[in-house]
């Protein structure tokens, strides 16, 4: 349920599940991962089909299984780009939540569509949040404002999500798969030292692994308390 092409020298990988506005299974997201780990080329940019970027992980499919397993497998996304040494690039071209949301903290740039939009529900729904977005949520808006954005339960437009950080630059949507293209033809033209300064300015895997192992913590501790079942249950018992 993900499209892999290359064009213009850049891996696109698109999210095709439009119909369940690109939920992310389990088996998605190992696909997922492996796809940026096989991309070729001068980058990689992630979109998704429809209307969606990506409504998050799929929490019907989830039920019964262990969250700490589900939570692990949202780490190795982040893992899967931060070992490359391209720059990697979000096209929001709408909604796009929790997981989802939180994985392209890690990503070297996100540009959006007017109907861009970031939601992080984990706090209202007992869920924990991954993908070391306790580290690199703060890097990109602040601590103080990524707690509150937690807390909070935040659902920003694409204007607010480009006012806090999360979004680098909006454009039209006909313009968006061209505008990401061409950020990461401007970053690895010839000569440019790109891979040297995606090693000394993101994140280190080191920081991020000791994020990642807290984060596995707390959503071993949240599973074990119970909030996070019955909080996936009152979500299925909405969507059905």
């Amino acid at each position: 349920m993900i499209d892999v092409t290359l064009r213009d020298e850049v891996t696109v990988v698109t999210l095709q599940r439009p119909a369940k506005l690109n939920a992310l299974t389990s088996a998605m997201r190992r696909e997922l991962a492996s796809a940026v780990r096989g991309a070729a080329g001068r980058g990689i940019v992630v979109t998704g089909a429809g209307r969606a970027f990506c409504a998050g992980e799929d929490l019907v499919e989830a039920r019964g299984r262990s969250l700490v397993e589900e939570v692990e497998t949202f780490h190795d996304l982040t893992r899967s780009v931060l070992e490359t040494r391209i720059p990697v690039v979000a096209a929001i071209n709408g909604l796009a939540v929790g997981g989802a949301a939180e994985w392209t903290f890690c990503f070297d740039a996100r540009i959006g569509t007017p109907s861009a939009e970031y939601f992080l529900p984990e706090n209202g729904i007992g869920l924990s949040i991954s993908n070391a977005s306790s580290l690199l949520l703060p890097r990109l808006v602040g601590g103080g404002r990524a707690l509150r954005m937690v807390l909070d339960s935040a659902r920003l437009s694409a204007t607010q999500a480009l006012e806090a950080g999360l979004l680098d630059e909006i454009v039209p949507p006909d313009a968006l798969l061209d505008a990401a293209l061409a950020r990461i033809h401007r970053w690895t033209a010839p000569g440019a030292a790109t891979a040297v300064h995606l090693s000394l300015l993101r994140p280190s895997l080191e920081e991020v692994e000791r994020a990642f192992a807290a984060e596995t913590e707390a959503a071993k501790a949240v599973e074990e308390s119970g909030i996070a079942k019955a909080g996936m249950e009152r979500f299925a018992n909405r969507r059905r």
